[in-house]
């Protein structure tokens, strides 16, 4: 058995307003967590506090750094990747979730999982851009050799493209990951391969 050589302990952020709403948020709305958010993320951090993280990688958007905050109180260093963020879903962000609105939401994402990964609302980006600049997130946090365990804060639909590329699974495989505000995926990287070893855990939560 080949020695694990870095832990990634993934997180989506904790609940918005828009959230709770059923609205889409994406790339371009900065929201707050509301209190429910606040409180995820401290059961969060009172059953993980004891990990030994090296580091704390975010995107952009600040309700991920919300998420997290109470490990970065505690001196743990972090650092901002704009290839975190969330897939931008162009002008469908901020709309009430209307008929009109989720049946067009839900043809893109058949568009997606029939692999049309180009495919993008105006104004957004398509799984194959949010891609490559995850691509590039993942060389950065890889190539700190002594970081070895690393807590990743991010996005829902993000993650589900990320854990694709971590297990090199096509994109269009995204939907096999489900998530919820603040659930966990623990990965493992040994040298030659990703695994999941912590599947969409949410005991914390409880």
């Amino acid at each position: 058995m080949n020695k694990i050589i870095k832990t990634l302990y993934i997180v989506r952020h904790g609940q918005t307003d828009l959230n709770k709403q059923g609205i889409v948020q994406g790339r371009g709305r900065d929201t707050d967590l509301n209190n429910e958010g606040r409180q995820q993320g401290q059961l969060f951090y009172r059953a993980y506090k004891h990990v030994p993280f090296d580091k704390i990688y975010i995107s952009e958007l600040k309700r991920t750094q919300q998420s997290i905050q109470p490990f970065i109180d505690h001196g743990i260093p972090y650092e901002k990747l704009s290839g975190l963020d969330e897939l931008a879903w162009g002008v469908l962000e901020g709309q009430p979730s209307t008929p009109e609105n989720k049946a067009q939401f839900m043809k893109l994402l058949r568009d997606w999982l029939n692999g049309k990964l180009d495919s993008k609302f105006k104004g957004g980006e398509s799984p194959n851009e949010v891609k490559a600049r995850q691509l590039e997130a993942l060389q950065t946090i890889m190539s700190h050799s002594k970081e070895e365990t690393v807590l990743i804060c991010m996005h829902g639909r993000a993650l589900r493209l990320f854990l694709c590329i971590l297990l090199n699974k096509p994109l269009t495989e995204m939907e096999t990951f489900p998530h919820q505000n603040l659930v966990l995926y623990k990965v493992t990287w040994d040298g030659r391969k990703y695994e999941i070893i912590d599947f969409n855990n949410a005991q914390h939560l409880k």
